[in-house]
């Protein structure tokens, strides 16, 4: 099967319920910013934030471990059970020390009164943590359908209980609280918790993924190979410190936002509008997402094949070509997509095309990490990590209290075109792979174009700014279109 073709249909597959999981958790922000207020909306990114950064340690990359050893023979039986025991026991460990000193951390992140928060997010990521190696060993022996539907009952239940809790409770009590109804509601819900209601939702929606996949971690298997775990460890050690500087990258304006803006009366409320604005580059987080999700595993697979850097190189240009579509889609009827959040939050549109830039760099060196990952120089992989979250650092210690967190989105876009070009100069040195560069360049400048244009010269309201929007948009479509003909026709041909 063409490669291209390969990678595509997998990005469907297992795509497909990411996408649609992420994309209805994400049809909960205009629920959350309509029912919180932006300084409660705020104490969901904040804990949120906090939540990626612990994941990547309670993981420490066995999951990439998992698919680097699992395709070599002397270890084939014993990949699956070394990895998820280890992950088995480090999360045990890790959720006996948050639940004993919950009282103490929640003093600690300013929540005092609220160590029942602390604890749900321990129980979360630790059931989380473990699912992973049963995740990766479903998209390893390709069973797709299985992994779906473990997905899918994964949104379902978060979404249905978010919808029970937020809305259905507080609508059965406000239309007859003294009613035989309110009072079994009353017996499962206090709307003293307020947003805790999300964490509670996410925390049952992780317990029944783990009780799901218990099928999927057969006791005869469990079991650890030293020989085995301290080569993936080796492996992997340097990919912790890649995850968690790019966790850093990711979310570090989020946790430390509210410690640095001037005026902190006003602090969590300026937080919940970034992070609710941060959530407008939805469709380029998705993509990108679901892009690397099929793309791991690929990039291993075809790493043997004669035409791997050719195809490495083609990848990188439909992803470009990609997300520049949905920049576009994006910023040209940025009006209308500002509608996906409250009122209150819209006054922070200004960081959306700043922020959907970023991704796009981001997304960009997860693709020109193949050449770190398939030489095994991941601690080189790490260290350009670790200089993104260097600068990361600096800049929003500097323009946070300058800028707000207008001041942090530049520090992300700023930060993810850094490792961009170091990872592009450093591995044409170790992995050369011919990239079009020409291309990617036009197509930018283009697009660039486009959306200056609309904003400079383009009415800011009525029928005739989406008229000429649409128009621009497919212009710049079938530009796209007539200059890669021969290559889409070269692709297909091959494909089929």
């Amino acid at each position: 099967m063409n490669p291209l073709k390969k990678l595509a249909g997998q990005t469907a597959i297992y795509g497909l319920p990411t996408i649609i999981g992420r994309l209805l958790n994400y049809l909960l922000v205009p629920l959350y910013t309509r029912v919180f207020l932006p300084g409660e909306y705020g104490i969901v990114t904040e804990l949120y934030a906090y939540v990626a950064f612990l994941f990547v340690i309670l993981t420490y990359g066995m999951e990439t471990a998992f698919f680097r050893f699992a395709n070599k023979a002397e270890f084939k039986n014993k990949v699956f059970g070394t990895s998820l025991l280890t992950l088995i026991v480090s999360s045990a460990f890790f959720l006996i020390a948050v639940l004993l000193s919950a009282p103490f951390l929640s003093l600690q992140l300013g929540y005092e009164g609220h160590p029942e928060y602390v604890k749900w997010f321990a129980m979360i990521l630790a059931a989380d943590a473990i699912a992973t190696i049963p995740y990766a060993n479903l998209r390893f022996k390709n069973k797709p359908l299985r992994f779906a539907l473990v997905k899918i009952t994964n949104i379902a239940a978060n979404i249905g209980f978010n919808l029970f809790f937020i809305l259905l409770c507080p609508y059965i009590i406000a239309q007859n609280p003294e009613g035989e109804l309110a009072g079994i509601i009353h017996l499962i819900y206090n709307p003293k918790i307020g947003v805790g209601y999300i964490f509670i939702s996410n925390l049952i929606a992780s317990i029944l993924t783990l009780i799901m996949l218990i099928p999927e971690m057969p006791l005869r298997k469990l079991n650890i190979n030293m020989q085995l775990l301290r080569q993936m460890l080796k492996y992997s050690w340097p990919l912790l410190i890649f995850g968690l500087a790019g966790i850093v990258n990711e979310t570090f304006d989020r946790v430390i936002l509210k410690h640095l803006l001037p005026d902190k009366s006003d602090a969590m409320a300026q937080l919940g509008i970034y992070g609710a604005c941060y959530k407008i580059s939805i469709l380029m987080t998705l993509f990108i997402q679901t892009y690397r999700y099929a793309a791991e595993p690929f990039f291993f697979d075809q790493s043997g094949s004669k035409n791997a850097r050719e195809t490495y190189s083609a990848m990188m240009h439909y992803f470009i070509i990609v997300c520049l579509f949905i920049f576009l889609g994006i910023m040209l009827y940025i009006d209308v997509v500002m509608l996906f959040v409250g009122k209150d939050f819209r006054e922070g549109a200004g960081v959306v095309p700043i922020l959907l830039l970023a991704n796009l760099f981001l997304g960009v060196f997860y693709n020109l990490s193949v050449w770190f990952k398939l030489t095994d120089r991941t601690k080189t992989g790490a260290g350009i990590s670790l200089a993104g979250a260097a600068i990361t650092l600096v800049l929003n210690l500097i323009l946070i209290p300058i800028m707000g967190y207008m001041g942090a989105a530049w520090a992300t876009l700023i930060c993810y075109a850094s490792m961009m070009i170091m990872s592009y100069i450093i591995g044409q040195k170790h992995y050369p792979i011919k990239y079009n560069l020409k291309g990617a360049l036009k197509y930018s400048i283009l697009s660039l174009a486009v959306y200056l244009i609309s904003v400079l010269l383009v009415p800011e309201t009525g029928w005739l700014r989406y008229l000429i929007n649409t128009f621009m948009l497919l212009g710049f479509a079938a530009y796209v279109f007539l200059s890669e003909k021969q290559r889409f026709r070269s692709v297909v041909n091959k494909a089929f």
